[in-house]
């Protein structure tokens, strides 16, 4: 194989034109990852999606949601040293389902 190709891995992992498509695969490793992250969660919170660094739960239960709100800092900080790099700025709620994940 000559030396000017790259491989495709090499392409997306280390090209600067691939910057934001492998932020946004981060991102979402948070919503898939989360259920390991917060495994007492689990039941009762689903990681619907992120976007631009908010990551959206839903969660049915008002108190539960006042919880999670007052230690949002907390929750936060356990998700960077899990992926050891700050991906999430803040958590917000919401009441919609992402269609691409599955819901309890």
């Amino acid at each position: 194989m000559p030396d000017k190709f790259k491989s495709l891995s090499d392409v997306i992992l280390k090209d600067a034109a691939f910057s934001k498509f492998r932020h946004s695969v981060k991102e979402n490793n948070v919503v898939v990852e989360f259920e390991k992250i917060f495994p007492k969660l689990s039941k009762t919170v689903i990681a619907s999606n992120v976007n631009k660094g908010i990551l959206y739960l839903i969660v049915d239960n008002s108190v539960l949601r006042n919880e999670i709100s007052l230690n949002k800092s907390l929750m936060i900080e356990r998700i960077t040293k899990y992926f050891n790099q700050q991906l999430i700025v803040d958590v917000k709620f919401t009441n919609f389902r992402n269609i691409n994940r599955k819901t309890k």
